[in-house]
């Protein structure tokens, strides 16, 4: 099974992130085939599917197209599966997961579907070399994605074993911390590309600030992780992933850089977040502080201040935040002239009480909510802001 063959690639995102994924793939000199809510389609081999592991920040899984069938029930779904020559792509030494989105009257449960793919590929495998990989829900190894819509099914070996959001830096998640896949796609809208200072009150465990570091330096996430799916395939060639890794090194950005500055009124979540700087090889790029958010030190050059308060739906009651969402207008309109001025919220009625007109609001999600990111431009001078 030749895996270096250009076939179908998926890449996998959050909702709201597509858009920002395309763009992406589309930097990394690839065309994008078709593009859905949760994903973008492409042609390439495995070579491409380390390349993208490696680069993006958006995505969450980059599939590969194994077969796809017509399948009208459990046992068809078995045999099928059976016939996909799989002693040639997984070793009986390793070990499998099997993961499966399932949307079909033929079964109610997902877990089955999962269940039937794994006992033909084991038999398959145990029937060709005489033993049986192991297999249970861990995606550390080799993991495989089922897509079984109606009556049509697709195979996927996925590349990346665990999500691309799990870049291994946030040893101290803190509470409530945005998923870093999130936090790329947000920094991306609102124009942060390393050249200016971007500012982070109210940082948290540091995602936004870790990120926006590991823009403005050109470090590939890729890089901070030690495993990908891909590497436990069967007659994975270790070499041309570490010169990939190794050209990847070469084109990081040198220091001096704009500043981050990022701060938090709790000095438990500026201690994580600095130890999560850490890990992830930024903490110098990064002026961390304890303080109020209105009390945040302003660099003379402007750039971009971004907020991520709480909304009311896992921490924090509305009313207790009603004061809070004020104050971030006034912190706008008295500490930030000149600045573009940016607000992560789900929370609407909250946002009213910044009382400053957006001039844009991006849309996104926060796992199932529904968020904006409200963009002000806080004008220099007698401009009026104020709705």
């Amino acid at each position: 099974m030749d895996l270096f063959k250009p076939g179908t690639i998926r890449v996998t995102c959050a909702p709201g992130l597509v858009d920002y994924l395309e763009r992406e793939i589309v930097e990394l000199g690839y065309s994008v085939n078709s593009k859905q809510v949760t994903g973008i389609e492409m042609t390439g081999g495995l070579s491409e599917a380390m390349r993208l592991n490696l680069f993006l920040r958006t995505g969450f899984n980059v599939l590969y197209l194994i077969d796809e069938f017509s399948c009208a029930s459990p046992d068809e779904l078995y045999g099928r599966t059976f016939d996909i020559a799989w002693e040639e792509l997984i070793a009986p030494d390793e070990y499998l997961s099997v993961v499966s989105s399932v949307n079909t009257p033929t079964i109610t449960d997902w877990r089955f579907a999962s269940l039937k793919v794994k006992d033909a590929i084991v038999d398959r495998v145990a029937d060709a070399v005489g033993s049986r990989p192991d297999s249970g829900p861990q995606r550390e190894h080799v993991v495989i994605h089922i897509y079984w819509h109606g009556q049509r099914c697709q195979v996927y070996v996925n590349t990346s074993g665990r999500k691309l959001a799990d870049r291994n830096y946030r040893k101290i998640p803190h509470k409530a911390p945005m998923q870093e896949t999130l936090a790329g796609g947000v920094l991306m809208a609102a124009g942060y590309d390393g050249s200016m200072p971007l500012v982070n009150p109210m940082c948290g465990s540091g995602t936004l600030a870790i990120e926006a570091a590991l823009i403005a330096s050109g470090r590939p996430p890729g890089l901070l992780r030690s495993n990908f799916g891909f590497m436990h395939l069967k007659n994975f060639d270790d070499e041309p992933w570490q010169a990939m890794r190794r050209e990847a090194r070469k084109v990081r950005r040198k220091s001096p850089l704009a500043p981050i500055v990022a701060n938090d009124i709790d000095a438990n979540a500026v201690k994580a977040a600095e130890r999560n700087a850490e890990t992830a090889g930024v903490r110098q790029l990064i002026d961390f502080s304890v303080c109020d958010f209105a009390e945040t030190p302003i660099p003379e050059e402007c750039g971009i201040v971004l907020l991520n308060p709480e909304y009311g739906e896992r921490l924090g009651q509305v009313s207790e935040l009603e004061d809070t969402y004020e104050r971030m207008g006034d912190f706008f309109k008295q500490r930030c002239a000149g600045w573009t001025g940016y607000v992560f919220t789900g929370n609407p009625a909250l946002a009213k009480k910044v009382h400053l007109r957006a001039s844009r609001r991006i849309e996104f999600k926060n796992a199932k909510i529904d968020c904006r990111l409200l963009k002000y431009e806080m004008y220099q001078g007698t401009r009026r802001t104020v709705t």
